[in-house]
């Protein structure tokens, strides 16, 4: 179960604003390469030549952008366990029906609304695929 959220999926997307606001995508972007508060790199690797040790369990972030709409990659990063139950992404705001959550962190989200909208604003500006 998510948070009360001003706004509901449909389908595989959540198409609104979780703010009512755009997201800033150079808070976004520094959001996805820090490693202490997004995590993101641990398991994606993207257009970030300056950051080491990208991961490969998970999609690139190039072409992010290209490759599913504002409201596909939104629900993602809301909830993506609602479209791969088996997914080791975390929800990134959601607070319930967790495993193995730390006391301090119980009842809280890992990212705000407006974090949620920073990232996507960043994964939105990504329209061009990695170089194989």
């Amino acid at each position: 179960m998510l948070l009360s959220l001003p706004v509901a999926a449909q389908e595989d997307a959540m198409p609104r604003s979780l703010t009512g606001e755009a997201g800033d995508a150079a808070r976004g972007r520094a959001i996805v390469a820090d490693r202490q508060r997004g995590l993101c790199l641990l398991c994606h690797s993207g257009p970030f030549p300056e950051e080491p040790f990208q991961g490969n369990l998970a999609p690139s972030l190039a072409g992010a952008g290209s490759r599913w709409t504002e409201g596909q990659l939104r629900l993602r990063l809301v909830d993506g366990k609602r479209l791969n139950p088996d997914s080791i992404m975390p929800s990134y705001f959601r607070t319930e029906d967790l495993h193995r959550v730390g006391p301090a962190f119980q009842g809280r989200t890992i990212l705000t609304a407006a974090e949620i909208e920073d990232v996507l604003a960043f994964l939105m500006t990504l329209r061009e695929e990695a170089p194989r």
